[in-house]
C-alpha cells in the first residue's frame, strides 16, 4: 500500500477526464488522472481482431463546436474524414449529403405513408425551423475555449454579433424539451410514423435533440486509424507535459473530510481539488461522510438521494462482424454510418408494454415467451450499422468488411437474464436474430459470409466502463434530469456540493454526447486553476 499527494486528481479516464488532465498538465500542475482500465477513451475506443478495427463507442463524432477546437487548441493534427450517413427503410435508402436531403427524407416517408402527406409536411416544416437553430448554435466554436482578456477583438468582431441570436435561438429550442414521441403524436396518429421516425433514438429524447440530429448528420466525422486516435493522441500531449496517468487502478472510497482518496487495495491518494469523471452514482456512493459540518453533510445527502434514485439511459446490444465481402460491395449500398429500418411497420407501444411486463414478472415469465418478444422486436427495430472500412480502407483486411451493428437494449432485461443463468445463451439469440434479418433484407446471404462474431451488450458496457445501468449517454429522458440542461448554465454544471470536487462528463448534464464531456472537462480545469490563483 502507497500514499501519494498531488495538486489535483482526475478519476476517470474518458473524454471529460482527458481534457481536464491535458489542460492542467499544460498549465504546468501537477495533475494524477486515475482510469479502472489499462487504456483511455472510456467509451470512445477500439477493438482489434484479425486485422479489423473495430469502434466501441460512437461510429461517428459530432463536432458541435468542441471537439475540433479542443484538437486545435492542443495543437493535435489528426486526418478527420467526413462521415456521410445514409438512412433506409425496407429497399428504400437515401444518402445525406447536404442541406437538401431532408427534402429526399420527407418524400421517402410520403411515399411509405401516402395517407399522410398532410402530417408530413407539418412535421417536416417542424424539423426545417429546430434545423435553422441547430445552425445557429453551432455557427461558432464555443467560447470556452478562448481567453477574453487576451482577445478583446474575438469579444467584439465575433461573440457579441453573434450573441444575440444565439440567445433567442436557444430561447425556442429549451420550448422543445418534451419528449420527441410526444411532440409526433400530436402531429399525427400514424403510430408507424411516429416509430419510424423517433425509435432509433432513446426513449423520451427531447424534441430539439431528436428533430435537430437532421443537422448533426452533416457534422459528423471520423478519425483516420478509428475513434481511439483521439484519446491516444491526447494521452501522449498529456505525457508530454508531466502528467501522470495510473491505469487499473478503481477507486472505492473518497474521505472529502481529509481530501484524499483509497483504491480497492488500500492505496491512498491527497488532493487539493478532485475532478470526478467517472459514473456520477459512484461518487456518491463511495462517499465517506465523516467529520464534515452538518449543514455540508446535509447538501450533499439531497443530492445523493436525487441522483441514486434516478438510473442511467438507454444502452445498446452492438454485434461485430468480419465478412468475406469487398468493400465496395456495403459502399453500393449505403455509406459507412448507416439507419437501417427493415420493417415501416415499426416497433409500436405494445412491445413496450410486453417488455416492462417480462422484466417486471421475469422470474415467472416462459422463455419461448421472452424469445418471442425478442423475434419481433429484432423485426422491427432500428439498426444502426457502422462500416469503419468505408471511412478508412486500412482499418479491414483487403477485400473483407467489418461491420459494427447496433440496436437500442434494455439493461434490465439484461440484467434478469444474467441472473437466471443464461447471458450467454441469450446474447447468442440475440446475435442470431439480428443476422437473420440482415440477410434476409439489406445484406442478402450475408450469413453465410461471416467469418467471425462477437458482441457487447449493456452489462458489457456496465462492466467495461462503469457506467449505471450501461448507458451510453448519461440520465435516462424519461425521469426528470437530475443535473443541468441548460447550454447557458452549463460551466455551473461541473459543481458539486462537496467541499474541493467538482464533476464533469456526460453524468454532469444533459442532454450529452462527446462534445460535452469535453466541455464539461475544460470548465472543470479552468474552474479549479481559477480558485487556485
Amino acid at each position: 500500500m502507497t500514499t501519494t499527494s498531488h495538486e489535483f486528481i482526475i478519476v476517470g479516464a474518458g473524454m471529460a477526464g482527458l481534457t481536464a488532465t491535458a489542460y492542467l498538465s499544460r498549465a504546468g500542475h501537477d495533475v494524477l488522472l486515475i482510469e479502472k482500465n489499462e487504456t483511455c477513451g472510456g467509451l470512445l475506443g477500439s477493438i482489434q481482431k484479425d486485422g479489423f478495427v473495430f469502434d466501441t463507442g460512437p461510429r461517428s463524432i459530432e463536432n458541435s463546436g468542441a471537439v475540433r477546437p479542443l484538437l486545435n487548441d492542443l495543437e493535435i493534427s489528426l486526418e478527420l474524414l467526413k462521415s456521410p450517413v445514409s438512412i433506409g427503410i425496407e429497399d428504400k435508402i437515401l444518402h445525406f449529403t447536404s442541406n437538401e436531403s431532408i427534402y429526399e427524407y420527407q418524400s421517402l416517408l410520403e411515399k411509405l405513408y401516402p395517407d399522410n402527406k398532410e402530417e408530413i409536411a407539418a412535421i417536416f416544416l417542424l424539423i426545417k425551423n429546430i434545423l435553422k437553430d441547430m445552425v445557429i448554435l453551432n455557427e461558432i466554436d464555443n467560447p470556452i475555449f478562448k481567453d477574453m482578456k487576451k482577445d478583446i477583438g474575438y469579444l467584439f468582431k465575433e461573440l457579441f454579433p453573434y450573441l444575440g441570436k444565439f440567445l433567442l435561438a436557444n430561447r425556442r429550442i429549451n420550448r422543445r424539451k418534451d419528449p420527441v414521441e410526444d411532440t409526433l403524436k400530436k402531429m399525427t396518429s400514424n403510430q408507424s410514423l411516429v416509430d419510424i421516425m423517433t425509435q432509433h433514438f432513446f426513449k423520451s429524447t427531447p424534441t430539439f435533440f431528436a428533430l435537430g440530429y437532421f443537422h448533426t448528420y452533416l457534422d459528423y466525422f471520423y478519425p483516420k486509424g478509428g475513434t481511439r486516435k483521439i484519446p491516444e493522441a491526447i494521452v501522449q500531449k498529456i505525457i508530454n507535459w508531466g502528467g501522470s496517468i495510473l491505469y487499473g487502478t478503481e477507486i472505492h472510497e473518497i474521505i472529502p473530510s481529509e481530501n484524499k482518496l483509497a483504491d480497492i487495495d488500500g492505496n491512498t491518494f491527497s488532493y487539493e481539488k478532485l475532478i470526478w469523471c467517472a459514473d456520477l452514482k459512484s461518487l456518491y456512493r463511495f462517499l465517506k461522510f465523516r467529520d464534515l459540518e452538518e449543514k455540508v453533510s446535509r447538501k450533499i445527502s439531497i443530492q445523493k438521494d436525487k441522483l441514486l434514485s434516478n438510473r442511467g439511459g438507454d444502452s445498446v446490444f452492438s454485434l461485430f462482424l468480419g465478412i468475406d465481402e469487398p468493400l465496395e460491395k456495403f459502399q453500393s449500398i449505403s455509406n459507412g454510418h448507416f439507419f437501417y429500418t427493415p420493417s415501416k411497420k415499426g416497433l409500436g407501444e405494445s412491445t413496450w408494454t410486453t417488455l416492462k411486463t417480462i422484466i417486471k414478472n421475469f422470474e415467472t415469465t416462459p422463455k419461448e415467451a421472452i424469445m418471442n418478444w425478442l423475434d419481433e422486436y429484432c423485426q422491427l427495430n432500428t439498426y444502426e450499422i457502422s462500416i469503419p472500412g468505408l471511412r478508412d480502407p486500412t482499418l479491414s483486411p483487403k477485400e473483407k468488411t467489418g461491420l459494427i451493428v447496433s440496436i437500442l437494449f434494455e439493461y434490465d432485461l439484461m440484467k434478469k437474464v444474467q441472473e437466471g443463468g443464461w447471458y450467454e445463451e441469450f446474447k447468442i439469440e440475440v446475435e442470431n436474430r439480428m443476422v437473420e434479418i440482415l440477410s434476409k433484407s439489406v445484406y442478402p446471404r450475408i450469413k453465410d459470409k461471416i467469418l467471425f462474431r462477437f458482441s457487447l451488450t449493456p452489462i458489457s458496457i456496465s462492466n467495461r466502463v462503469g457506467s449505471s445501468e450501461g448507458a451510453i449517454t448519461g440520465w435516462t429522458f424519461e425521469n426528470p434530469i437530475p443535473v443541468v440542461q441548460d447550454i447557458l448554465n452549463m460551466t455551473k454544471s461541473v459543481k458539486t456540493p462537496i467541499p474541493n470536487i467538482l464533476q464533469a462528463g456526460q453524468w454532469s448534464y444533459s442532454p450529452s454526447g462527446v462534445p460535452i464531456a469535453i466541455l464539461t472537462g475544460l470548465a472543470a480545469a479552468k474552474n479549479v486553476m481559477k480558485n487556485k490563483k
